[in-house]
């Protein structure tokens, strides 16, 4: 038993569970409270800091534990980063993210090198190596952006992609400076560079996919996944680090491998967001606080005078960079605003240069005083930058973003009106084991950002008194429950007693006015002819929704590609627009790569909205539903099916989809596979009194990519 007088109360404070619990509570109360005052989060934490550390009222010692949490926190930013970029529109924009990166490099390096030798009067070495402290940024504001909901814009992706540039050619800017400081530039020194950087970069964009595909196929305990994940991440920091380059370079990278397996709408992206915004990344903005001394104010003029040049020529150089982006590619005056609050703030590859150049010493005065590199003016300097680049750096990125959000909340306003016609995804469950799956393919298929519209059905018969089957059902529809809500989303648990499984979903259907089925087969059953000629004169007879069939070998987040194959006429189908969308939506969430294989006349169409949302995607011609067979030769592991149905004498039904099933039980039992019947009955028939047709009129305010598919709807 301790008691009370036993208990260490001297400054700083010792004790671990004390210590922890102090800053548990900054990370609450900070932001609470300088939010009153419009003081972004992230200030509020840096100031918390600054106030709690060695130079404040020194409650807290930036220790190991600070300093190795930290670590993971900025690393962690870095990681999301890569992980929330959108990789269609990264490769689409890879010109302007190369662009900005370059104008965010040079110019920074010109004016801070000019400055250096001109102004401060150093060496041209010192100058440099100055001037590679203000090309390099650290995306301290990114948590902010994507709290906002808008981590997919366009600004936000090319500055994110610039970083990366801009950051690796200041590490190896540093990197040069160091070695030539101490003597070791020689053509070994580059060889070995380069060697290591090869081999770094190999490893974690070539192995890491292939580990982790391999991992979450086995390995389904969500504890064991996050754990993995941020095991492959620290692992590709170490080895940036043995590269001669940044850690935070390899947690970028280990982002963008991972990307493609995370997907965004996945439980694991959620539980990855959760930990990082609420403890590690607070924990990283609460050590640069702990760095900031607010004395050195009053006491050196020296420092004063070379703080204020350096966050000047840091400040005005970023603004420069984005300023000539925002002119060069017409981006508003919001996004020029994001990618300067993203570029500005100064943090972990600025503290890395200040450092080493502190810690290399050319020599001694005539008194034994080391001259260093960089002297204590520039490193208690760079302290100010980062505190004043940081704020700077937090109010215009807020400003600008909330100004791209707002007016993404008035586009998504107008686009779920009249609720009524807005999705709703129906899944019936009845297996344990394929719960969670189906409930990602709802998710996954979404367009409308709200948190609503999955419904989970489960019926029981109405000749049959057992208790047992109500408990049992419960239990099914709870499991989906916390399914959904691992996403963040809401789900509609709906018990329905029937005479029978096709007339209850038929009812609910009416009732609920849902726009699309997720029927879900065991994953150790095939596809038989019976389930598939009972569903098409049970439900596809009775009903007109989009319906899905799906049946899953593997995780969705490990599928590589998916074979979108579709029938001749496909296109003149009422319901094209829809589960082309639905395809759309697999194709952004997941990563995963379409090939589309259908007539010239379908090619044309999806290439159009290829055009205006870009995917990575591959057509091939494909009209001779005899030859589906030859579709399994193009078929590799992680590979799977998507293939589009239509009822018996309908426009695009073709005599060969009865022996679909027993294609996909003898040639494609190993893969997952998703059949859809779009709907279908005729245009003139489906306006004139079907319920859906408020969810027509409303298609092409789904979201904008509805809006581009909606143009063909309208043009058929």
């Amino acid at each position: 038993m301790i008691l009370l007088s036993e208990l260490n109360f001297s400054l700083p404070l010792q004790n671990p569970v004390l210590k922890f619990s102090i800053i548990l509570f900054i990370i609450l109360f900070a932001p609470l409270l300088l939010n009153k005052i419009r003081v972004p989060q992230l200030i509020g934490l840096i100031i918390a800091g600054a106030i709690v550390g060695p130079n404040g009222f020194h409650l807290l010692a930036r220790e190991s534990s600070v300093v190795l949490f930290g670590t993971v926190g900025l690393l962690y930013i870095m990681f999301l980063a890569g992980l929330e970029i959108d990789l269609g529109d990264f490769k689409k924009n890879r010109n302007k993210s190369i662009v900005f990166g370059l104008y965010t490099f040079l110019i920074p390096m010109t004016l801070g090198t000019l400055a250096g030798l001109y102004i401060l009067k150093f060496n041209l070495m010192t100058s440099v190596l100055l001037a590679s402290m203000f090309a390099s940024h650290t995306l301290i504001a990114y948590p902010l952006i994507s709290k906002l909901g808008i981590a997919k814009n366009r600004a936000v992706n090319i500055t994110v992609g610039g970083t990366m540039i801009t950051d690796t050619l200041a590490l190896l800017v540093l990197a040069v400076i160091a070695g030539m400081a101490v003597g070791e530039i020689t053509n070994d020194f580059w060889i070995r560079l380069g060697i290591s950087m090869v081999i770094f970069a190999s490893i974690v964009i070539f192995v890491f996919p292939l580990v982790g595909r391999w991992f979450f196929k086995n390995y389904e305990d969500n504890i064991s996944q996050y754990i993995f994940v941020l095991g492959l991440v620290f692992l590709a920091s170490f080895l940036a680090e043995a590269a001669g380059v940044e850690a935070i370079i390899g947690a970028f990278l280990a982002g963008l491998a991972l990307n493609r397996l995370i997907p965004h709408t996945s439980p694991l992206m959620n539980r990855i967001e959760f930990v990082g915004n609420a403890l590690f990344i607070p924990f990283f903005l609460i050590g640069v606080g702990m760095l900031i001394d607010f004395r050195v104010f009053f006491v050196d003029i020296q420092t004063i005078f070379v703080a204020i040049v350096m966050t000047v020529i840091a400040t005005g150089s970023k603004y420069l960079a984005a300023f000539l982006t925002q002119k060069t590619y017409n981006f508003t005056n919001s996004q020029r605003d994001v990618m300067f609050g993203l570029s500005n703030a100064q943090a972990a590859a600025t503290l890395a240069a200040v450092l080493v150049g502190y810690e290399i010493i050319l020599g001694e005065t005539a008194d034994g005083q080391p001259i260093r590199l960089l002297d204590e003016t520039v490193l208690n300097g760079t302290i100010l930058m980062i505190l004043v680049t940081c704020t700077i750096a937090s109010f215009v990125a807020q400003r600008g973003g909330a100004k791209i959000a707002l007016e993404e909340m008035d586009s998504d306003t107008e686009n779920t009106a009249d609720t009524e016609g807005g999705e709703k995804i129906l899944i019936p469950i009845n297996y344990p084991d394929n719960i969670e799956e189906l409930i990602n393919l709802g998710i996954t298929i979404k367009s409308q950002k709200t948190k609503d519209g999955l419904v989970a059905l489960n019926i029981i018969p109405t000749d049959t008194n057992d208790v047992t089957l109500e408990k049992a059902a419960k239990k099914l529809l709870e499991k989906a429950s916390i399914a959904a809500s691992a996403t963040d989303n809401q789900l509609t648990e709906l018990i329905r007693y029937d005479s029978n499984i096709v007339q209850g979903i038929t009812n609910v259907v009416k009732e609920q006015k849902i726009s699309d089925i997720i029927l879900g087969l065991h994953k150790k059953q095939g596809l038989s002819d019976s389930f598939l000629g009972n569903l098409t004169e049970g439900i596809l007879s009775r009903i007109n929704v989009t319906t899905l069939i799906y049946r899953f070998t593997q995780p969705l987040n490990t599928i590589g590609r998916y074979f979108i194959i579709a029938p001749v006429d496909a296109e003149k189908e009422i319901g094209f627009p829809f589960w082309l969308l639905r395809v759309w939506n697999i194709g952004r969430n997941t990563g995963a790569k379409l090939v589309v294989y259908g007539t010239k006349s379908l090619i044309d169409y999806v290439q159009e909205v290829h055009r205006n949302h870009a995917l990575e995607i591959e057509f091939r011609e494909f009209s001779e539903w005899e030859d589906f067979l030859i579709i399994s030769r193009d078929m590799k592991d992680n590979d799977a099916l998507f293939i589009v149905m239509s009822r018996k004498n309908e426009v695009s039904y073709d005599p060969i989809m009865k022996s679909i099933p027993k294609y996909l039980n003898r040639y494609f039992q190993a893969y997952n596979y998703i059949l859809v019947y779009p709907m279908q009955q005729g245009l003139s028939d489906f306006k004139a009194g079907n319920i859906f047709s408020p969810f027509v009129s409303n298609f092409d305010r789904l979201d904008d990519i509805g809006q581009t598919i909606t143009a063909l709807f309208k043009r058929k």
